[in-house]
């Protein structure tokens, strides 16, 4: 028994040993994670400066005897330089900025190709000193979350400690970059780990300190913009920040859908991929000869509106309108660079704007404008990117000012809270979503929250009018043998639902003589809904308190127009639904995971394999592939199979390919329907 007491005690001491070593470990590496972020992005912003100088400073003063046109140029250039730089050196990737690491955490053990980093950190650079109108905290983050993914990965740490690693060194990227530690932690916690808590906050505490330290001890411990006291009067003021609130949804929901607009239509663009961020920078340029405040993050002009140098509502208005088209077409068109500042100028150019007008409106409140334009930058941050606690805590630190938090909150939950009913995903989460990835809590989501409503809805919109007889009622549910029907107003929108609870109800003559009766006198017009991008789940829990059977679907953005009817019965086929949507994540995964592996000169690419194809109902051996390509791993339905020389290929396939240069395109023309479709059978 003794013998036995010893052994268990020396279990539990090298138990607690190798947990007390695995913390140091853990501790050490976020030390140097913290260290190495910030050192790197204090070069990164001196590569930023050195890039602005010899563009506008040698450049562009060498060319302005020719004329201010020649102002376009610079961009362009700079352009042309960025897409030589991500053609030779970075290549095709799945997902801008932060999405790739939000894809990486989730999917693929927060495994990254950190030897990528020194390309896109010199092409940001360029992108941001030429003028492009990015901003610099994407690629910050991607440099403190590469190191962190590179330590991890040279240690060998499991899949949950290097996404830790990942986590914090995305802290420390957006403590470096906005000299805010706060917000860095809050920005790893809401957006790349999706939750706050957990056995990752100290090491994310750990590394943004030390990469702010680090900053400060460089740089200053200077707040990022210097602005004058402001304060919030009276409570008279709170309904002005509600409607600011009001306007800073919409906004950022506009600013998301231009985005990737913008990247759909250069995507369109059958042009050489190199040349696609000159033609972007041909476009800033020209508008930056008229407003050249545009050009570049544009922190210089957020500071002089909230120091009150305001230069007109017009003016606010056009470089609000401004930037909201050229961020997006500089994104869209291969630029580096992040979402991040140009959401805050738009939220400064917006309060600004308003806060003007407010002002002249109401001079008895005395309103400070520029402290609506510091509010602005919250709430239009808060709403492109979902993160509220990040928003706010990011301005506090930036700005140093306590008091004017109140109105601040209270802006930033409005406008997130119209964002999201305008625009459900993120300026981060929709690049993944339009892939059919859905990452909640920093993991893929449930099989029945991965379906939408509108995937398995029955589309019809037939609805009886409000003055349709009670008296006929019995005929049409027997003729269609459905137990309810829509109803619509006058003017054809949806008024409410009758079902055969409600015909019963009226012929029980509670409600009156049954000749007198309408539809619209008996419908129950306290409806509960959903829409076409709303989750099954969220479905069946509406439907849950009431026991109701079906829910009508309609369109966002007008609650009165019909598009179909969701019913329980759409619960079986949409689990069939949820099944192939699972097997599609999981080919994702191998996507995600394969590709951290994967030297600089191979990409993987989802190729579909269209009707019509030359390669359709061919064996794979029977197609003459490119040789620089490999095919892993073949979608099918809810199958994922590995390929072999045997497999008949069938249209609507989903091949995960790896392959080398100009082989990816290779092989999509041997996918692609019709008389292009390249590959020929092997002799």
């Amino acid at each position: 028994m003794r013998l036995q007491g010893r052994s268990k005690t020396r279990g539990v001491d090298k138990l607690g040993l190798r947990q007390r070593s695995e913390s140091l470990l853990l501790g050490g590496t976020a030390l140097l994670i913290g260290l190495t972020t910030g050192a790197g992005i204090w070069l990164f912003k001196w590569l930023i400066d050195l890039f602005h100088r010899i563009a506008f400073d040698g450049l562009g003063h060498s060319l302005s005897p020719w004329g201010p046109w020649t102002m376009a140029l610079v961009p362009l250039l700079g352009g042309l330089m960025v897409g030589l730089i991500s053609h030779l050196f970075i290549g095709q990737e799945r997902h801008h900025g932060v999405a790739g690491i939000i894809e990486a955490v989730a999917l693929a053990g927060g495994r990254l190709r950190f030897w990528r980093i020194p390309a896109k950190a010199v092409a940001a650079a360029l992108s941001i000193g030429s003028g492009a109108s990015v901003g610099p905290e994407d690629p910050s983050v991607q440099i403190g979350a590469n190191l962190g993914s590179m330590f991890g990965q040279w240690l060998h740490l499991s899949d949950e400690r290097v996404r830790t690693l990942v986590a914090a060194g995305a802290a420390g990227g957006i403590a470096s970059a906005f000299n805010a530690p706060i917000a860095g932690v809050f920005f790893a916690l809401e957006i790349i780990l999706g939750e706050i808590g957990g056995n990752a906050f100290g090491i994310v505490v750990l590394t943004s300190v030390i990469a702010a330290v680090l900053t400060q001890a460089v740089s200053g411990t200077q707040p990022a913009f210097r602005v004058p006291a402001y304060a919030f009067n009276s409570a008279w003021e709170l309904p002005l920040y509600l409607g600011l609130g009001g306007l800073a949804g919409p906004v950022a929901a506009l600013y998301v859908k231009a985005l990737y607009v913008a990247q759909d239509l250069f995507q369109g663009w059958r042009g050489p991929r190199w040349l696609k961020p000159a033609a972007a920078g041909a476009a800033v340029g020209a508008v930056g000869i008229f407003l050249p405040q545009v050009l570049g993050v544009g922190y210089e002009t957020i500071e002089q509106v909230l120091n009150g140098e305001l230069p007109g509502v017009a003016l606010l208005l056009a470089l609000l309108a401004a930037k909201l088209v050229l961020t997006p077409v500089s994104i869209g068109g291969g630029f580096v660079g992040g979402v991040f500042a140009p959401s805050l100028f738009l939220g400064a150019m917006l309060g600004g704007a308003y806060g003007q007008l407010a002002n002249e409106l109401l001079p008895a409140l005395h309103i400070a404008p520029p402290a609506f334009a510091m509010v602005g930058m919250a709430a239009v941050l808060a709403g492109a990117v979902h993160a509220p606690l990040t928003a706010i805590l990011l301005l506090f630190e930036m700005t140093h000012d306590y008091r004017i938090i109140l109105p601040l909150m209270f802006s930033v939950v409005i406008s997130l809270l119209i964002s999201q009913q305008l625009r459900h995903d993120s300026v981060y989460t929709l690049s993944l979503a339009r892939k059919g990835i859905r990452i909640e809590r920093g993991r893929d989501v449930d099989v029945m929250e991965s379906v939408r409503v509108g995937e398995v809805m029955l589309r019809e919109t037939f609805m009886l009018p409000a003055d349709f007889p009670v008296q006929q009622l019995a005929g049409q549910f027997l003729q269609t043998g459905r137990h309810g029907f829509a109803v619509a107003d006058s003017e054809g929108r949806l008024l409410g639902i009758v079902s055969v609870e409600d015909y019963r109800r009226a012929m029980s003559g509670e409600l009156g003589p049954i000749d007198s009766l309408t539809v619209g006198d008996i419908a129950t017009r306290d409806l509960i809904t959903v829409y076409p991008d709303d989750t099954l789940a969220t479905a069946l829990r509406r439907m849950a308190p009431r026991d109701l059977s079906r829910l009508p679907v309609v369109a966002r953005d007008n609650p009165r127009q019909l598009l179909g009817v969701i019913r329980r019965s759409d619960a079986v086929r949409a689990y069939d639904v949820a099944l192939s949507h699972r097997a599609a994540m999981r080919h994702r995964t191998h996507q995600a995971r394969l590709g951290a592996f994967l030297t600089d000169k191979l990409d993987v690419e989802e190729v579909t394999v269209e009707p019509g194809a030359s390669c359709e109902g061919k064996c794979v051996r029977e197609v003459a592939w490119p040789g620089e390509c490999v095919l892993t791993t073949l979608r099918r339905g809810r199958q994922v199979l590995i390929p072999h020389g045997d497999t008949v290929l069938k249209a609507g396939d989903v091949l995960t390919v790896v392959a080398e240069g100009e082989a990816c395109e290779a092989v999509r023309q041997i996918c692609r329907a019709g008389p292009q479709s390249g590959g020929q059978d092997q002799a």
